[in-house]
């Protein structure tokens, strides 16, 4: 699916403005504070319907405002669709799909995928396990939509035997109830630690590919590291009865996929511990490209690429080659620059090019 516009009104720094994306690679350039970035979570929130930004959503309705709104208007192969978001503080998200209502849009057909690199987004490499857990079950998502319950499920699970622990912690319950429990958790956790290692399995050749090809020195590899070597549900019952003293005096579940962890690694070190933020910044974007890749082979479309000040810390040798990269796997990217000059073929035939300050597009121009 290609994203045809977006608008926005009194979203951020922009009051009512329409942004026109190029079928391949649109760059947005500006100074320091124009409101690029605005741009490309004005369309992460018009696709996915929240920030990529901020957990406090107030700050994208603009100053003044009461009101926020995104319209995307996007082609797919079975005609056109318009995506709105509607967003006022204190008040619930109005999501509408060709002017019909919807709950959501995480779950929806209808709408673009999308990827962002953000330079605050090396906490998916630095930060705790936790953010990359949440990352591998948004890219099995988005690599097979009817997975999405496996997760649900076990979380529902993984709730009621921790309601259970409280309890019996307290003198009300019984021991012997548990072993409900224990199954459904064991069940739904191994579906889901099968959907995790068969995501990172299928981006594990690419990720090392592209780490090569944007420079590293040594090889990239990507690793999903479960606490649990059980293969069938009466095992891993095994290993919560083996655990369950521990989780009574925790007062929780301590065993399972919810403290398992996607792990990175260079040149066989562990890239959260040793690498440089320069290292850590080139293989976020060789596995988001890498996620881009593999999904564009299960969905027959690679989702749209977000790409903010990428540019400024990479030299020219990089550059060139994340640009062969993005125009290499065809669909659609946007990338901000404060310098038009530091992305390559900037100037190519049917590039988008848009001028930004204080909050408005300025021109657009296809070469």
């Amino acid at each position: 699916m290609r994203v045809l516009s977006l608008s926005l009104r009194d979203f951020r720094s922009y009051r009512d403005d329409q942004l026109v994306l190029g079928e391949g690679l649109t760059v947005i350039s500006g100074a320091n504070g124009a409101g690029k970035t605005n741009l490309l979570e004005g369309l992460y929130f018009g696709c996915t319907g929240r920030s990529c930004r901020t957990a406090n959503e107030r700050e994208v309705v603009r100053f003044g405002a009461e009101t926020a709104r995104t319209v995307v208007r996007a082609q797919g192969e079975d005609g056109l669709h318009e995506i709105s978001v509607g967003f006022a503080p204190g008040q619930p998200k109005h999501f509408r799909i060709d002017g019909a209502s919807v709950e959501g849009l995480i779950d929806a057909d209808d709408r673009p995928l999308v990827s962002v690199f953000l330079p605050d987004r090396l906490e998916l490499i630095k930060g705790p396990p936790a953010l990359r857990r949440a990352h591998l079950d948004q890219f099995v998502a988005a690599l097979w939509p009817s997975r999405v319950g496996n997760r649900r499920a076990f979380g529902q699970a993984l709730a009621q035997r921790n309601a259970l622990i409280a309890r019996l912690r307290s003198g009300r319950g019984s021991r012997s109830s548990l072993s409900s429990w224990d199954m459904q958790v064991a069940r739904h956790a191994l579906a889901l630690m099968a959907d995790r290692s068969q995501a990172v399995e299928s981006i594990a050749g690419a990720c090392a590919r592209i780490g090569g090809a944007l420079g590293l020195d040594g090889e990239l590899s990507v690793s999903y590291r479960s606490r649990s070597a059980a293969t069938e549900p009466v095992a891993f019952v095994a290993e919560l009865a083996a655990k369950l003293d521990q989780d009574l005096e925790r007062g929780f579940t301590g065993h399972g996929p919810h403290r398992d962890e996607l792990a990175m690694s260079l040149a066989g070190r562990e890239l959260r511990a040793y690498g440089s933020q320069g290292q850590q910044r080139v293989a976020l974007l060789a596995l988001l490209l890498a996620e881009r890749e593999t999904i564009a082979v299960h969905r027959d479309d690679p989702p749209m690429m977000l790409l903010d000040d990428v540019m400024s810390e990479l030299d020219q040798a990089r550059r060139d080659a994340l640009i062969e990269v993005l125009l290499g796997e065809g669909g659609q990217s946007m990338i901000t620059t404060t310098d038009m000059e530091h992305v390559p073929g900037a100037s190519s035939d049917g590039v988008v090019r848009v001028r930004v300050a204080d909050g408005v597009l300025l021109e657009e121009a296809v070469a």
